[in-house]
């Protein structure tokens, strides 16, 4: 097999995964702890298409393309609480939303 060896695309899955799991533990603000989630879900992608070109087989890039349609929703739905949070004019900063109350 020619090309990128495995290992290297589970070091560039597990630092990205690392990042993303800073990012959701250190960060506050909705919008970037949903950026960290994404980098996440997209450092698992890069491992499932790894293996998939390792094991010459289509079934971890079918399972990628899942992985990346349940991100968008999760996106679509995130904005959607981000920007009713702030058209009310509370603070972003998730330690000081408790509930979702109106």
């Amino acid at each position: 097999m020619s090309g990128v060896p495995l290992f290297w695309y589970l070091m560039l899955s597990f630092g990205l995964f690392g990042l993303g799991l800073v990012g959701v533990m250190r960060r506050r603000n909705p919008l970037l702890m949903l950026l960290a989630v994404e980098l996440m879900l997209n450092s698992a992608n890069i491992a499932l298409v790894g293996f998939a070109r390792q094991w010459n087989n289509t079934d971890g890039q079918i399972f990628a393309l899942v992985v990346m349609a349940v991100a968008a929703a999760e996106v679509v739905i995130g904005l959607g609480l981000v920007v009713a949070v702030f058209r009310q004019r509370l603070a972003l900063n998730v330690d000081e939303m408790s509930s979702l109350k109106g």
